[in-house]
């Protein structure tokens, strides 16, 4: 593989909160610290487990300020899309002057554009940005996929260097994958670092789907699990990379009943409990969201216990 700047394991970092609800900006910066020594290679701030819906511009982009004074020359990834094109243009600049190394854009949701406008609103702001930008394909939260024929149109686009594929079938991945394969590496000038032998890596987007995305194609995972499990993680991606599938098999087996229950119900509701019971408080959640119950919090206990983690 060539030299994937991102890594293997970017994790989608809850925001610490305080007992009156604003954000725990000291918190967040030692947070980031910590995963990045626990299997973590690389932090995204500001994702749908960072509760980003619940979060003023101003609260974001202080987050930025934070994290990166924080991680220093670590790649601080900042998601900045929304469903307005413009709108996510004039937040990713803004994201770029607060210290964001790379962007993570969200399909537009809500309004369901059509394929050929998902490529223009992709190429708008990869064209209007100069940073590399992950696409965030969703269709469970944003009501509209990103088709493979759209996705490999999109990696044309020379920094959109990586997507994270968060879909209800491995299939659509694997059509994406024989797409890159044909896909020369001059279409990446100048953002060669981020990816390997093609213009768009894949990043699992869903912890339980890891090792069928990298059977497929894919280099890594975007994810929530690595809170608490991240060396695990890093050890069975590394694993199956050095050829050693049993290794790796056994490794997903003895984490699959975590990376399930902490999608019990909505995140990240889970994975701040999560936190908590491995003695890292980072606050409650915002409104909608709440805490779990205390039978969720039973639930995921046991499946730590059972992954060796407490």
């Amino acid at each position: 593989m060539g030299n994937l700047a991102f890594g293997r394991i970017i994790t989608a970092m809850v925001t610490p909160f305080k007992a009156n609800g604003d954000v725990d900006y000291k918190k967040a910066a030692f947070l980031a610290e910590h995963l990045l020594a626990n299997g973590t290679d690389t932090i995204l701030v500001c994702a749908t487990t960072g509760e980003a819906p619940t979060l003023s511009e101003e609260e974001k982009l202080r987050l930025f300020d934070a994290v990166k004074e924080k991680i220093g020359s670590r790649i601080m990834i900042c998601g900045t899309g929304t469903n307005s094109t413009k709108a996510t243009v004039d937040f990713s600049l803004k994201a770029k002057e607060h210290g964001a190394d790379a962007l993570l854009i969200v399909t537009p949701y809500y309004n369901k554009p059509p394929q050929p406008f998902i490529y223009e609103h992709f190429r708008t702001v990869a064209e209007a940005v100069e940073l590399p930008i992950i696409a965030y394909n969703i269709p469970g939260r944003t009501g509209t996929e990103i088709k493979p024929d759209t996705l490999a149109k999109i990696a044309s686009l020379p920094n959109v260097v990586a997507v994270k594929e968060s879909l209800p079938s491995i299939e659509p991945i694997s059509a994406l994958s024989v797409s890159l394969e044909g896909m020369g590496m001059d279409l990446v000038k100048g953002y060669e670092k981020f990816v390997s032998d093609r213009p768009m890596e894949i990043y699992s987007g869903d912890d339980s789907a890891i090792l069928p995305t990298l059977a497929v194609g894919g280099v890594g995972v975007v994810s929530v699990s690595s809170h608490v499990a991240g060396n695990l993680m890093q050890e069975m991606i590394q694993a199956y990379f050095a050829g050693d599938a049993v290794k790796a098999k056994k490794l997903h087996l003895r984490l699959y009943p975590l990376f399930t229950g902490m999608f019990a119900t909505t995140n990240p509701i889970l994975p701040k409990a999560a936190l908590r019971l491995m003695g890292i408080d980072v606050g409650g959640l915002r409104a909608p969201l709440g805490e779990a119950s205390p039978e969720e919090i039973a639930k995921l206990k046991a499946v730590m216990e059972k992954a060796g983690i407490l």
